[in-house]
């Protein structure tokens, strides 16, 4: 089990992290694991346990904490439309990237540093293989708006996972993606957005297993 923390961003605001540490031996780096739009809530902790478990350092930020302190959202239609006000109407973009930066500089202490997020977490994490500096590997599941971005490309190696079902995400983007940055691997399942989450009726443990592999596997090589 992981416990919150305070990290300083470069203008000196302090923005809450939820960290979980391997039990022991030595870490095989870090991974930032970039929320959904539900906030650091208990799933993105227990997928930092999950990596925490796999020998890395797992550091969630809250980067919610610019709108409010420590949002942590169900996943019910009212949740939904309250993530999606924060995530995409109160949140800065520009702000949020420099957050991220200051989270990678702070993990870059504790060792080579890896990048996975999901849905809005998923669209960062390409702006994050993008933009960032020190980000040396990236995993990006369901981003929804990359197709938007694809006039950036990404400055580290990156993987990313989407689902055939996704009706958030057309094959019609995917295609777009595959064709905008042909040196990405890009992984389609057979399943739905959010596959990854087991607290959502869309969760596929097949498709959540496979991209867990994939991804361990992705960071394994390079971290």
């Amino acid at each position: 089990m992981g416990q919150m923390h305070n990290i300083e961003m470069a203008d000196g605001f302090e923005l809450g992290a939820y960290t979980a540490e391997p039990a022991t031996g030595d870490a095989k780096g870090v991974i930032v694991v970039i929320q959904e739009i539900f906030g650091v809530n208990g799933h993105i902790r227990e997928v930092a346990d999950g990596y925490a478990a796999e020998g890395y350092i797992a550091i969630a930020p809250a980067l919610f904490d610019r709108v409010d302190k420590d949002i942590q959202l169900g996943y019910t239609e009212t949740d939904m439309g309250r993530g999606i006000e924060l995530a995409f109407q109160k949140l800065d973009m520009g702000q949020t990237l420099k957050d991220l930066q200051s989270v990678v500089t702070f993990a870059e202490q504790k060792g080579s540093v890896g990048v996975v997020g999901y849905c809005f977490g998923g669209l960062l994490t390409f702006l994050s293989a993008s933009q960032i500096k020190g980000v040396k590997a990236a995993s990006s599941y369901y981003g929804g708006g990359i197709v938007g971005v694809l006039d950036q490309q990404p400055q580290c190696p990156l993987i990313m996972h989407f689902g055939e079902l996704d009706a958030h995400i057309p094959m019609s983007d995917v295609d777009k993606i595959k064709q905008g940055c042909p040196d990405v691997p890009v992984h389609v399942y057979d399943a739905d957005h959010g596959f990854n989450c087991d607290h959502r009726g869309s969760y596929s443990e097949p498709a959540a297993a496979l991209a867990r592999q994939r991804t361990l596997a992705h960071f394994a090589k390079h971290l």
